[in-house]
Order: C-alpha cells, then sequence, then structure tokens
C-alpha cells in the first residue's frame, strides 16, 4: 500500500511540473512572435546596453550601439533563448522572460553572476549600422 501511494504521489507531481514548465516550441513560438519584425533595445541597470533586429527566419542583428552590427541567428535549446552571431560561433543561451514591462533576458556569467538586460519600452534612438571598416 505504501508503495503504491509513493508511486502515485510521484505520478501527481511529475504531471504537475510537467504542466508548470512550457514545452520548448511553445517558448519559441512566444518569443518570435513578440520580436519578429521588431528592433528592441536593451538596458542594463538603467543604462543604454544594445538593441537587435529581430528578421524572418530567426534572423537577427545586433549592435552595442556603437555603429557596428553582427547577424546571426536565434534558437530555442531546453527552455533558453540561444543566439549565434557572425563574430562568435559559440552559442549564448539566455532566459526569458516577457511580462508587462516588455522582455527581460538573462545569462549566467562564467564568475556565476547574472546579467539581466531589460527592454527599453520607450526608446527614440535608430539602431544605426555603419559600413565595413575601410582602409589598412
Amino acid at each position: 500500500m505504501f508503495s503504491y501511494s509513493l508511486s502515485r504521489t510521484a505520478l501527481v507531481l511529475g504531471l504537475a511540473l510537467l504542466s508548470a514548465v512550457p514545452l520548448s516550441a511553445n517558448d519559441a513560438e512566444e518569443f518570435n512572435s513578440y520580436t519578429q519584425g521588431r528592433t528592441i533595445h536593451f538596458s542594463w541597470e538603467g543604462q543604454a546596453y544594445g538593441a537587435e533586429r529581430y528578421l524572418p527566419g530567426q534572423r537577427v542583428i545586433w549592435s552595442f550601439l556603437d555603429g557596428r552590427c553582427v547577424t546571426g541567428k536565434w534558437y530555442m535549446q531546453s527552455g533558453d533563448i540561444c543566439f549565434v552571431y557572425e563574430d562568435r560561433p559559440e552559442p549564448q543561451c539566455w532566459r526569458f522572460d516577457i511580462g508587462d514591462s516588455g522582455l527581460s533576458v538573462s545569462i549566467a556569467r562564467d564568475d556565476g553572476s547574472v546579467l539581466t538586460l531589460r527592454e527599453r519600452l520607450s526608446v527614440r534612438d535608430e539602431m544605426v549600422c555603419l559600413g565595413p571598416e575601410v582602409g589598412v
């Protein structure tokens, strides 16, 4: 009798956890629906940090707002949004949340701290991408 109760309890808890964790496809659809066709400006600790333009086909253009832009792609992995850029082939995977205050993304740093970027909702800045550097 005890093992049956334990198994049933484990099953109920397991099902509750599964229903509480969104499926990866749903996360990707939610992220794509929110970002597709937009340029989102991010802040870190209240200061402008960078901007990303979300293009069709899960393609992106990132800039630290210094005029230099890099292209990349995003994909879903284990509930995170991962980005690979032309100048950085190793993936950067972020947890994301879409709420009343917009999009926020967090990534664990090598030192164990967490970097959290938040969407700046009332932005008038343009994301400017200058041409390639010319010369020697």
